[in-house]
């Protein structure tokens, strides 16, 4: 009867943006390990196997590090040298980038080390002049069209041929680390087309970052190591603990910060985070953050561009998206424009984050760094007194007040557009910009009110005791916080990002500060309202706390049809073919008889459709008419009747069950912790109905006074 001893391919997956059984894949990998393990005892090779297995989990960690390094060294050295590109070319080595250009120069002075002769700019080049209003007017013309170019490649490579290369990806990851199942998502074709769109996308000087699309890259990194393992290809939860692994190996890369990264995706993404998951997120965070280092593309033999050294102590929908080319070019367009003439809106984010957390040291060209200095001064460069301002840093004010306006309202409309765009560092940049203002501010008023009562006891005439740049890196580290909710691993991040070991705790203070503020305003963080807004089957941690029974939001409903079973020894080929055709339902229950609807057990409809399609075509006497039998022993039958088809094997024995007293409290907690994709209803043993995930988020969005039909998948 049971014709195949093996089960045949595809049977156990999930559809196409359906939910997956957590408790299923559990009990599948733990029967699998323990075949491994009794399997060892037989022979050496066997025992070598079990080893390889074991083993493999690290391995994948390794090749995740190494190939997600390599990835991000690659898009940090290609963003550097395109995006200097809009601005002018090498001539000494066209593939080299401003700064490293003039490198390589014997003719560069310290005070003009932006300058060198093998560096020109597109007018100098094109006309022999390097002053003027036309030699202006054409770099700002060519500055635009390189952008738009830029743009224009990205979004039309995105839309073409990879879809999901677009956005940030980290919504969709932790909807997918939740157990949800989007095909393509983390595909071949989406790392590749990610990759390149993700340096034309930040080359062409729109506001977004790179940080997270590359936890996206890094997730399809992990996703393309799991499918040579069978341990992770035939896992969905397997999968899921190297996802969540890849996730801090990109972190990791993004910010040069492995245990941030460690912590990002413990605390922002992961949905199940297991210890041994941790021990090899770890492992791969640190082989990436190890390549990426080896790589050294910022030329700093750092993991970061903004690595700062401080010496002072601390005191107390709409019609948008439609057109998303159109929309692409538009935005850029807007964004060139109008970003060219304020020179803080002009350069990359990550330099002006860089610049916007450096202290100002005696050898500081800034403008920022424009003092009065006191001829007479004859400290250490690094215990350089505060200074009144000078006439460089009042400018500097006024274009950093104008681009922290701009940066505000061009980031709303720039993050989501369809090309890779991460939210990290333009967030960081506003944040940075509003603290290096309050920083100055502050230090002024020091230099000015020494006398006040909040800066007598430590700010005395000629003393250092304000700086500025930690302002800025505490305002971004705030305003990193108030959009994504981050906490722990914020602080640890930005400790790890800028080298300010000793200012954790005013980033501590900064973090807790900018969740509560933002948490007055609505308790979602970025990624969990794009969530929403895309209809995602995801159960957040927040607490449920109305008072409401199971019975309340099982199906069937009052007025409803009755709920669609199978009988274990009763029904026929042909009935379960037309309860499929039927219903759009992702399993049924299965129960003794209609009569007394006592509960077997349940049953996953992909598995049995592939099932039924595999008897037809490969056991002899299958017809429409022939009984499905799910008991352990099928009863004599008369040998005129057709063969009877046993599906005993796929027939889930032990499906979660709930009274339909049990308080929706307990049940979503239930959802949540054990990943639960269905559970039944039961009374006296007697089957009521089915509660599915999609039901419990309905009758949560329900509760809260929300659109239930937002939740558009399974």
């Amino acid at each position: 009867m049971d014709f195949l001893d093996e089960p045949f391919p595809d049977v156990g997956t999930y559809e196409d943006f359906h939910t997956i059984d957590w408790l299923r894949e559990k009990s599948r990998d733990t029967d699998r390990h323990r075949k491994i393990t009794s399997k060892s005892k037989e022979s050496i090779w066997e025992f070598i196997k079990s080893l390889l297995d074991a083993w493999s989990g690290w391995l994948v960690m390794l090749l995740i590090g190494l190939l997600s390094g390599t990835l991000a060294g690659v898009i940090d050295l290609a963003v550097d040298w395109m995006t200097d590109l809009k601005e002018g070319v090498c001539l000494s080595a066209l593939w080299y980038s401003h700064e490293q250009c003039c490198w390589t120069s014997n003719e560069t002075t310290f005070a003009d080390r932006d300058k060198c002769p093998q560096w020109q700019k597109w007018a100098e080049l094109m006309t022999g002049y390097t002053e003027g209003a036309g030699v202006y007017l054409l770099n700002y013309f060519l500055y635009v069209l390189w952008a738009l170019f830029f743009s224009f490649l990205a979004v039309s490579l995105v839309r073409v041929f990879a879809p999901y290369a677009c956005g940030s990806g980290i919504p969709e990851i932790k909807t997918i680390l939740s157990g949800f199942i989007i095909r393509g998502y983390l595909g071949k074709w989406t790392l590749l087309i990610k990759t390149v769109t993700l340096v034309l996308a930040v080359s062409s000087g729109l506001s977004l970052g790179k940080e997270g699309p590359l936890v996206h890259v890094a997730c399809c990194c992990g996703n393309l190591f799991c499918s040579l393992f069978s341990k992770y290809s035939k896992n969905e939860g397997k999968r899921r603990e190297v996802l969540s692994a890849a996730a801090a190996a990109g972190v990791s890369v993004a910010f040069g910060a492995p245990i941030g990264g460690v912590l990002f995706s413990l605390e922002e993404v992961s949905y199940y985070f297991p210890l041994k998951t941790l021990w090899r997120s770890f492992f791969a965070a640190l082989v990436a953050a190890f390549t990426l280092r080896s790589i050294n593309p910022f030329g700093n033999n750092r993991l970061v561009l903004f690595y700062v050294e401080y010496h002072t102590p601390w005191y107390m929908t709409t019609r948008l998206g439609k057109y998303p080319v159109l929309e692409v070019i538009a935005v850029t367009g807007i964004t060139a424009v109008l970003a060219f003439p304020n020179p803080y809106t002009r350069r990359s984010t990550s330099e002006l984050i860089s610049e916007l957390f450096n202290d100002c040291g005696a050898l500081e060209s800034s403008q920022l760094c424009d003092y009065i200095n006191n001829p007479n001064m004859s400290r250490s460069v690094d215990d350089i007194p505060d200074r009144p301002a000078g006439p460089g840093v009042y400018s500097a004010l006024w274009q950093l007040t104008l681009a922290l306006v701009f940066k505000i309202v061009i980031t709303i409309f720039t993050f989501g557009m369809k090309i890779p765009s991460g939210l990290f560092i333009p967030s960081m940049a506003v944040g940075a910009i509003a603290g290096r203002i309050v920083g100055i501010a502050v230090e002024q008023m020091a230099y000015h009110h020494h006398d006040w009562i909040i800066f007598k006891n430590w700010c005395r005439p000629g003393a250092d005791c304000v700086t500025p740049g930690l302002y800025a890196m505490v305002g971004a580290a705030a305003c990193l916080g108030g959009v994504t909710r981050m906490t722990v691993s914020l602080v640890v991040i930005m400790f790890e990002l800028t080298g300010g070991l000793e200012y954790i705790v005013p980033l501590m203070a900064a973090a807790v500060t900018s969740k509560w503020v933002a948490d007055a305003f609505g308790k979602e963080g970025i990624y969990e309202a794009h969530i929403q807004l895309n209809g995602y089957p995801y159960l957040d941690q927040d607490e449920f706390t109305h008072r409401t029974l199971a019975t309340d939001v099982m199906r069937p409903r009052r007025n409803e049809p009755p709920l669609a079973v199978l009988t274990q020894d009763s029904t026929t080929v042909e009935d379960v073919e037309t309860l499929i055709k039927d219903t759009d339902y992702n399993g049924f229950p299965v129960v003794v008889s209609h009569e007394s609807e006592r509960l077997i057990g349940f049953v996953q409809r992909r598995d049995l459709i592939l099932n039924i399609k595999n008897a037809r075509q490969k056991q002899d006497g299958v017809v429409s008419n022939s009984v499905v039998y799910f008991t352990e022993d099928a009863p004599q039958i008369p040998a005129s009747n057709p063969q009877p088809l046993k599906l005993r094997r796929i027939l889930n024995l032990s499906p979660f069950t709930v009274t339909d007293h049990t308080p929706m409290e307990t049940v979503v907690d239930i959802f949540r912790k054990l990943g639960l994709r269905q559970c039944l209803v039961t009374r006296s043993g007697r089957l009521l109905g089915i509660i599915t995930k999609k039901d419990v988020l309905r009758h949560m969005a329900q509760m809260m006074n929300q659109d239930p039909e937002s939740i558009m998948f399974n």
